[in-house]
């Protein structure tokens, strides 16, 4: 019997021409420049010069609060009872998410974290979330350490578990006005030499992380999840050290775990005043190739919204790449260009601009949202579950994610893992 072809993909193919388009005829100066950016991207990756983005310029690192290679264990911030559960049952549940800081506002960043705390409350060990993995730009909007509070400890108050985070640019500036130095008031909130009540903090019981170093490892029994940081500069920059750094932590990572790399500028983005990263997709992609190693999952901020993509990386045939920025910033979101939401209204999800390799599955620009992960020895599920604005006084509830996508797992000599998607009808249009 003949073996039964699957049918080829069906997607949408934007060209070059498709995606100038849509702001050929817009209103511009005499001298042909923009009077406000441009909201569709050249492509999902672009390369973006830091010397025409001075206002955040490249910080050096500040000296690494712990010891190398920089590894924390789970078990280092978690009880005993919770990691016994979580290693007993297989299954690890963890809260991502970055650009929270609600410097404008507390609402947005106060109705995600209340359904993050939903999740805390309505479900049960193994299910229950164990921690919030931050992914960046977590006070607005130079890291000052006066925002910690409003910013920081007061939107978390009730949230009944860890947080750790990487820096994002924010985290990153300095305000010349408050004498503080780049990432002074991370280290002192996240990488604290020991777990006590930051000054930072007013009144809330939650103690300092106690991370090595703003780039580290956190080993767990399911999952490695290494974080990088990638610094001031639009389009995210990468010390040497750092690279050297990641590809040791790439070949030590347990081979029968999979790996989540977390890194707060995206590789790839849909999004044209941010878009995707060619220089960090470079050094992912060389990296990869040097340790012989990929992610299986990689995660990232910076954009506030969500957006998933997926791509070929090293030996892997498709990787979920994840924007998750949508945190709680600000009330208006960043909305992509008409030409993606065409797409979407009429279903030709995914997206793939014509030449390049990788596709823009799901997204969704006009709802705050967060991840849900779950992690088994089988598989990684990740859950955007997108909130119900505040003005609609939604109440408590456990809520059903908007968008899904399950990477089975197989050991590194088989075959790519599989990877399906799921994706809810709560699509919302934009006139």
């Amino acid at each position: 019997m003949a073996k039964r072809r699957t049918p080829p993909r069906k997607h949408a193919i934007l060209t070059q021409a498709d995606l100038a388009a849509h702001h050929r005829n817009l209103p511009k100066t005499r001298h042909g420049h923009p009077f406000a950016p441009d909201r569709v991207p050249p492509a999902f990756h672009t390369v973006v010069d830091p010397d025409k983005h001075p206002l955040q310029p490249w910080r050096d690192l500040p000296p690494a609060p712990g010891l190398p290679p920089y590894r924390m264990s789970l078990d280092a911030i978690l009880d005993a009872d919770t990691v016994t559960s979580i290693k007993n049952s297989g299954k690890l549940v963890f809260h991502s998410v970055g650009d929270t800081g609600g410097v404008n506002t507390p609402t947005y960043i106060e109705g995600v974290s209340r359904f993050m705390e939903c999740d805390m409350a309505y479900s049960k060990p193994p299910d229950r979330p164990s921690f919030f993995y931050h992914l960046g730009d977590v006070v607005y909007y130079d890291g000052e350490s006066a925002n910690y509070w409003p910013e920081f400890y007061e939107p978390y108050l009730n949230y009944h578990a860890p947080i750790v985070a990487i820096p994002g640019n924010h985290d990153g500036d300095v305000n010349p006005a408050t004498g503080e130095s780049s990432l002074q008031a991370f280290v002192r909130n996240f990488c604290a030499q020991s777990a006590v009540i930051s000054p930072d903090n007013r009144d809330a019981p939650r103690r300092t992380m106690t991370q090595p170093n703003v780039f580290w490892t956190l080993n767990t029994s399911l999952v490695t999840i290494i974080g990088m940081y990638s610094n001031c500069p639009e389009g995210g920059q990468v010390s040497d050290t750092q690279r050297s750094w990641f590809i040791s932590e790439l070949k030590a990572a347990d081979p029968s775990l999979p790996v989540i790399l977390a890194i707060h500028h995206p590789i790839y983005s849909a999004y044209g005043p941010h878009p995707g990263s060619t220089r960090l997709k470079d050094l992912l992609e060389h990296c990869c190739e040097t340790a012989d190693r990929a992610p299986d999952i990689v995660l990232t901020g910076h954009v506030h919204n969500y957006q998933r993509f997926s791509a070929p990386l090293h030996d892997k045939k498709s990787v979920p790449f994840i924007v998750a920025g949508a945190g709680g910033y600000n009330k208006r979101l960043h909305v992509l260009g008409n030409v993606f939401h065409e797409a979407q209204q009429k279903k030709k999800l995914p997206i793939q601009i014509h030449g390049e390799p990788e596709y823009l599955e799901n997204f969704n620009d006009s709802q705050h949202g967060y991840l849900r992960i779950a992690v088994t020895k089988s598989k990684i599920t990740l859950d955007y579950v997108a909130v119900p604005d505040p003005s609609e006084s939604a109440r408590d509830a456990f809520l059903k994610p908007y968008d899904t996508v399950e990477v089975t797992l197989q050991s590194r000599n088989s075959p790519t893992p599989a990877i399906r998607s799921k994706r809810t009808s709560r699509e919302r249009t934009h006139k």
